[in-house]
């Protein structure tokens, strides 16, 4: 595990080693002022078709768990689902109010949208450990847990999530109302706290081997991306 990782202790310019998830994103300029308060409408689609999804997710994750558990690895269009299912989540939470950084509707698809300003990627990684996938889902990965549920928070009213994240991304709605601009310490700091969360995603659903690090990479770009 690499907990005692803290963040800007690279010189600038220097790469940080990089984590085989990947979230990327580019604030869209400009933004609409008064569009986000009306997104939860707008993203209702988006929101049905997830339901069922996640559902598939954990039914997959169950499957995942055994044939990693017997041969090792986790079966290729089990991953590339799964996969999906958290790049589907995440650009729709990049529209609405997961970071309000774009206006561009998000697509119905798992697949990877480059053109899209929210990516999310993840190497396929073979060989996984038969031993770890008896524990890393609910005993490694518990102290990530508590700093995930600190950011997404549990209490909703309307669309607002009463997590960390939500706090935030309300103070960006407020921020364009009364400016038209996204400030943009506040946008680095809540993507490098939806990085923190997909990087725990993929270790729980055993999609990788890597402990997520306690570290806050904040900005658009990863870590491993020079400055």
């Amino acid at each position: 595990m690499n907990s005692h990782s803290t963040p800007s202790a690279a010189s600038p310019g220097v790469a940080r080693p990089g984590h085989p998830a990947r979230l990327t994103a580019v604030l869209d300029a400009p933004l609409s002022r008064w569009l986000w308060p009306v997104k939860w409408v707008l993203a209702l689609p988006h929101y049905v078709v997830l339901v069922f999804l996640w559902v598939a997710f954990a039914g997959a994750g169950v499957v995942a768990f055994f044939a990693i558990l017997f041969t090792g690895r986790h079966p290729r269009p089990l991953f590339d689902f799964s996969t999906g299912v958290l790049r589907w989540s995440w650009r729709v939470a990049y529209y609405a109010y997961g970071a309000l950084g774009t206006d561009r509707y998000p697509p119905f698809t798992l697949a990877d949208v480059p053109g899209y300003p929210a990516r999310w990627e993840l190497a396929y990684p073979g060989e996984l450990s038969r031993g770890l996938v008896l524990v890393k889902w609910w005993l490694l990965a518990v102290p990530h847990y508590l700093v995930v549920g600190f950011f997404l928070g549990g209490v909703r009213v309307g669309w607002f999530n009463g997590g960390l994240i939500g706090l935030l991304t309300l103070f960006a709605g407020v921020a364009l109302a009364a400016t038209g601009r996204y400030p943009r310490g506040l946008f680095d700091l809540v993507l490098g706290l939806n990085r923190w969360v997909l990087r725990v995603a993929a270790y729980a659903a055993l999609l990788t081997d890597v402990y997520p690090p306690f570290r806050l990479d904040r900005g658009g770009r990863e870590p491993s991306e020079s400055a």
